[in-house]
C-alpha cells in the first residue's frame, strides 16, 4: 500500500502560530437596525477580543445591508449521509444546526455562552416531575418545515421513534433511558416507545417518561440526532436526500463527491433568537474534493470563505506572516486518541495496550497540530474544562498507577518494550488506520515508527477522511488500532467516557459503533451509571465519580489519549462578523459575505 511522504516541519512554523493568536482582525463596518440586546450580547460596533461583534443582536437580519450573497465553504470530502438522525460527522452537523431544530437547543451565543440549554421548538424548558422521571414539553405554534407544513405533536413523537427505526448511532447511548426504548433497541422497525413518549394534540404537549433521572436529558434532546422531522419521513437512511427542516436554511442538493447546496427556507421566521436566529447569507455552497493544502490556498485567495479541515502545519508560518487577520483560534472540547481493539491480537492483551500508552510521544502529536498554542498534551479521556476532569497521568516516564503524574512529561520506551515482551506479542503484524489528511498522516507515520520501536511489525493504512471514521467502527474490517479524533456532542464528561467506552455503544458489524475499541467492563459501567445518577442531585459528587471512571478506563487502556486541540479556522477576507460556538465551530448563519 502507499502512504503520503513523511511530514517534515519547516523551521519556524510552530513559532509563527502565536502570531495568529495575537493578531486582531479588523472590526466589520457597523450598520443595520439594532434590536434589543440579547443576553451576553456586545453593543453594536464595540470591538472585543472575547466575543464577536454583534451587529444585529437577536438575530434580526431582515433589511441588514449585510444580508444576501453566497457563503462558500470547502472540505476535502463530503460528510456521509444527509440524514440528520444518522450522520455522526461534525462536518455535516456544523451545517445541520442551521437547517434543523429540536425541542431544546444549545444557545446560539458566542464561545462558552453557547453551552447553555434554551427552549427551541418547545416554548419553555419544563420542570422535572416525579423525581426527574417525567418532562412535559409544550410545542410552539406557527413553526413550519421548509415544505410549508406546520410542526405538530405528531412530528415530535414520530421523530423520537424514528431514532430507533433507523438505528441512530446514539439511540441506545443517549435515548435508551426513555421508557419503551429497550423494546425499540431489540426491534427497531416496530418501535413505538410505548409509555415513553406521549403526544397530546389538543394541548400541544409531548410527555417523556424516563426509566431513571438523567441530568443530561436536555443536552441529549439538543443533539442533532433528536432533531424534529416531518412525521412521514421514511424510516430508513435517506442517503443524499435531506428531509425538510425548520431552520433558516434548507438543503436543496447534495452530492458527497462534489458539492452541497443550501438556500433560505422561505417559511422560516425567528421564534427565538437564542435557539435559531435569522441568517445573513442567502445561499451556502459547500464544495468537496480539494486536499487540505489546496483548501488553504483557495481560502487565502478568496475562492472559498471557510475551510472545514485542519490547516496543515507547513502553512502556519505563511498564515502568521501574511493572513493573520483571516485566522481565528478557538477552544473546543476535542481530543485525538488511539483506539485499540481489545478483541483482536495484539491489543486483546492489556500489557500491549499499556505499552502503546507508555511509548507514544504525545509532544510530537502536539507539534503536528501547531505546538502549545494549538494543542495541549493529554493522557486522560476527559478534556480540561469539562466537569469531571482531574489532572492525572500514569503513562509518562517516572510514573505509574501507584504514583501518577499530574501531567505528561516524556515517553518511556524501555518500559514499553518490556511490556511488549511480557505480553508475548512481540513481532506481531499491526496495521494502524488513519485519516488521509496531512496532519493525521504525519501523526500516523510517527506512531508507526513508535510501534516498530517497541517490537511490532507495523504499517500505516491511510483512508479517505470521509469514510475512515465509519470504517474503523465496523468490526467486519478487523481494525486492530486506529487514530481518530472526537468532538463533544455536548459539554459533559459522559460524552468522552460513556459515549466512547460504554457497553451500549459497541455494535459489532455496524458502521455506527462509536465504541471503536469494542470495550465493555461491568465495573467501569457500574461507575459510569452511578456517576450519571449521582449528578442529577449532587453535581460535585457526580464529577468525582466521572473522574474515578476516567482513571479506571486509563488502567484498562482501551485507548491512548494524545492531545486536546483548538480549532484553527481560516476564512476569506470578504467574510465578516466571524462567529463561533463551542460545539459547532463557525456558525454559518451568523457570518456575512457582503
Amino acid at each position: 500500500m502507499t502512504t503520503r511522504p513523511a511530514f517534515r516541519p519547516v523551521a519556524g512554523m510552530v513559532l509563527a502560530l502565536p502570531l495568529l493568536l495575537g493578531a486582531a482582525a479588523p472590526s466589520p463596518p457597523v450598520a443595520a437596525p439594532v434590536a434589543p440586546a440579547a443576553p451576553n450580547a456586545v453593543p453594536a460596533g464595540q470591538p472585543t477580543t472575547d466575543a464577536p461583534v454583534f451587529i444585529a443582536p437577536g438575530g434580526v437580519t431582515l433589511g441588514s445591508p449585510h444580508r444576501g450573497g453566497t457563503l462558500r465553504l470547502t472540505a476535502d470530502a463530503g460528510a456521509g449521509t444527509a440524514d440528520p438522525q444518522i450522520n455522526y460527522n461534525s462536518e455535516m452537523m456544523d451545517l445541520t444546526v442551521v437547517v434543523y431544530d429540536g425541542l431544546t437547543a444549545f444557545a446560539k451565543r458566542p464561545l462558552a455562552a453557547s453551552n447553555t440549554i434554551v427552549p427551541d421548538l418547545a416554548d419553555a424548558l419544563p420542570a422535572p416531575q416525579d423525581g426527574g422521571l417525567t418532562y412535559v414539553f409544550h410545542l410552539r405554534r406557527g413553526v413550519r418545515f421548509s415544505n410549508g407544513q406546520e410542526v405538530g405533536v405528531r412530528d415530535v413523537v414520530a421523530s423520537m421513534q424514528r431514532l430507533f427505526k433507523v438505528n441512530s448511532p446514539t439511540a441506545g447511548g443517549f435515548y435508551g433511558g426513555i421508557v419503551g426504548a429497550d423494546a425499540c433497541l431489540k426491534d427497531g422497525p416496530h418501535c413505538t416507545l410505548a409509555g415513553g413518549v406521549i403526544g397530546n394534540e389538543a394541548d400541544r404537549t409531548i410527555t417523556f417518561h424516563l426509566t431513571h433521572p438523567d441530568a443530561e436529558f436536555f443536552d441529549k434532546l439538543s443533539f442533532p440526532h433528536a432533531y424534529v422531522l416531518p412525521a412521514d419521513t421514511p424510516p430508513r437512511d435517506l442517503g443524499n436526500d435531506a428531509p425538510p427542516g425548520t431552520g433558516p436554511y434548507r438543503i436543496v442538493s447534495y452530492d458527497p463527491n462534489h458539492a452541497l447546496i443550501a438556500e433560505r427556507n422561505q417559511y422560516f421566521k425567528v421564534w427565538s433568537s437564542e435557539a435559531q436566529p435569522d441568517a445573513y447569507a442567502d445561499r451556502i455552497e459547500y464544495s468537496f474534493g480539494l486536499t487540505d493544502e489546496a483548501e488553504v490556498t483557495a481560502t487565502e485567495n478568496g475562492n472559498s470563505d471557510y475551510m472545514y479541515d485542519n490547516v496543515p502545519l507547513d502553512r502556519y508560518g505563511e498564515l502568521g506572516d501574511r493572513f493573520a487577520d483571516q485566522v481565528h483560534i478557538n477552544d473546543i472540547f476535542g481530543t485525538y486518541y488511539i483506539a485499540m481493539n481489545v478483541n483482536l491480537p495484539p491489543f486483546n492483551n492489556i500489557k500491549a495496550r499499556e505499552a502503546v500508552n507508555y511509548a507514544v510521544n504525545r509532544r510530537a502529536m502536539q507539534t503536528f497540530m501547531g505546538g502549545p498554542a494549538a494543542a495541549t498534551v493529554s493522557c486522560q479521556n476527559v478534556p480540561p474544562g469539562l466537569p469531571g476532569f482531574e489532572p492525572y497521568c500514569p503513562y509518562t516516564k517516572g510514573a505509574d498507577f501507584a504514583h501518577p503524574a499530574a501531567v505528561w512529561k516524556a515517553p518511556d520506551l524501555a518500559l514499553a518494550k518490556r511490556l511488549v515482551e511480557e505480553s508475548g506479542t512481540k513481532g506481531m503484524h499491526v496495521t494502524l488506520v488513519v485519516p488521509n489528511r496531512a496532519i493525521e498522516t504525519a501523526m500516523g507515520t510517527t506512531l508507526q515508527n513508535t510501534l516498530r520501536a517497541i517490537g511490532y511489525d507495523a504499517d500505516v493504512k491511510p483512508i479517505a477522511f470521509a469514510i475512515q471514521f465509519t470504517y474503523i467502527q465496523n468490526t467486519n474490517n478487523k481494525v486492530q488500532i486506529s487514530l481518530t479524533d472526537w468532538n463533544a456532542d455536548y459539554p459533559a464528561a459522559s460524552d468522552f467516557l460513556t459515549a466512547l467506552f460504554g457497553c451500549e455503544n459497541f455494535h459489532p458489524g455496524s458502521d455506527s459503533s462509536v465504541n471503536i475499541a469494542g470495550y465493555c467492563s461491568k465495573p467501569v459501567e457500574d461507575v459510569l451509571n452511578q456517576a450519571a445518577l449521582t449528578s442529577v442531585t449532587d453535581k460535585k459528587a457526580g464529577d468525582a465519580l466521572w473522574a474515578k471512571a476516567d482513571r479506571m478506563l486509563m488502567q484498562d487502556a482501551p485507548a491512548a489519549p494524545l492531545i486536546t486541540w483548538k480549532k484553527i479556522e481560516l476564512v476569506s477576507k470578504r467574510l465578516g462578523n466571524f462567529y463561533t460556538v463551542n460545539l459547532y465551530h463557525m456558525l454559518f448563519s451568523q457570518v456575512w459575505v457582503q
